[in-house]
């Protein structure tokens, strides 16, 4: 499988940049997912890559081939560039059957019948659809309508597949059920995938590498896990993540053996970081995942806190934590059903608390924090 190198891509609409100076290594076999909010550019780099939109300068390479150029005047067309594209809207034709629907695009590649009968039943097997061979779309729910696109598209061993918020028509247990599928697929073809998604779960869930958008500008590139643990900027902390990471600001200022003291409306405390740095903004923003907050339920231990709201779900808790005049989250991985208003302790666990610079948004250091 080929890998696929983006060089300084641009694509200007009139005066906007939909993407702005993109540079992208895609590696052989990787499941790459371009995630950000409606009109970051995700889509749009998607379109560039498969060929269905120009961009206005750089260069994008797929394995050992050029397939555009600004500067040499290379654009190949989409259908020479040996890729698959699934889009949202699953375009099955209506009055052919599932058989029909992945058997059209290879009888136009003037493939044999009996190579057609063979690489359908292979890939029927392998979305587990055999016994809706003969069915039309009609007769298919989204889930088995959603297989079939797969097929199809899979049909010709394109070297690529690109996928734009294929899971967004299906419900919530379709997309669960879907998104194990996609990665079993992708494990099992050994394609290289790159998928499109606002959904920061099925970036989490299905990628070896996340690359966050916003506003046309790469963010972050970067394991799921690592966007979610070391995220680079306050927007990547702020995007990632369900609950939200909770954000304090705060005034900073270095204290002896490396440490910072810090001030804020709803605490103060020592910030220890895990390894050296130089702290040179007094205003910066605390970052804690809401899974960092214990909660006591003696509020002689650690911060005061009030109880502002309570939401158990089974499987884990999210509360809301008055804490000064600040509002925090603390997830707890059990069913726990505190009143409103309780009095209570919290601290804030293990070292991977964050430290941003308020003015440019950008991580400064994660380690430890000790409220006084």
């Amino acid at each position: 499988m080929p890998e696929i190198i983006l060089e300084n891509i641009t694509k200007m609409f009139t005066k906007t940049a939909a993407v702005d100076h993109l540079n992208l290594l895609i590696h052989s076999g990787d499941f790459i997912t371009l995630l950000g909010p409606s009109g970051c550019g995700k889509t749009t780099t998607l379109r560039m890559i498969a060929g269905l939109e120009t961009p206005t300068e750089g260069k994008i390479t797929i394995g050992d081939r050029i397939v555009f150029s600004s500067e040499d005047g290379i654009n190949i067309p989409p259908n020479k560039r040996d890729i698959g594209f699934l889009f949202q809207n699953y375009a099955l034709w209506p009055h052919m059957t599932v058989y029909q629907n992945i058997a059209f695009g290879l009888e136009n590649l003037k493939w044999s019948k009996a190579d057609i009968a063979s690489r359908i039943a292979e890939l029927l097997a392998l979305l587990k659809i055999e016994q809706y061979s003969r069915r039309y779309p009609s007769e298919l729910s989204g889930g088995q309508q959603q297989r079939v696109a797969i097929a199809r598209t899979l049909a010709p061993n394109p070297k690529v597949l690109f996928l734009d918020e294929p899971l967004s028509n299906l419900d919530a247990k379709l997309r669960l059920e879907m998104r194990t599928e996609l990665k079993r697929l992708h494990l099992s073809t050994k394609a290289t995938f790159v998928y499109v998604t606002h959904d920061q779960l099925e970036a989490m869930t299905l990628s070896t590498k996340v690359c966050l958008m916003k506003n046309g500008i790469m963010q972050q590139y970067a394991p799921p896990l690592e966007v979610y643990s070391q995220p680079a900027n306050l927007f990547s902390a702020d995007f990632v993540g369900n609950p939200a990471m909770n954000f304090i600001d705060a005034k900073a200022a270095s204290s002896p053996k490396g440490a910072v003291k810090l001030e804020s409306e709803a605490f103060s405390g020592v910030f220890k970081p895990k390894k050296p740095f130089k702290l040179d903004c007094s205003d910066v923003v605390v970052g804690i995942r809401p899974e960092f907050i214990g909660i006591h339920d003696e509020c002689q231990q650690g911060l005061d806190a009030t109880i502002y709201s309570n939401m158990p779900s089974g499987m884990e808790t999210t509360v809301k934590l008055k804490v000064g005049k600040a509002i925090l989250t603390s997830v707890i991985f059990r069913g726990v059903d505190y009143p409103v208003d309780m009095k209570v302790g919290i601290n804030f666990l293990g070292d991977d608390i964050l430290l941003f610079d308020r003015k440019s948004g950008i991580k400064l250091v994660y380690g430890s924090l000790v409220t006084e």
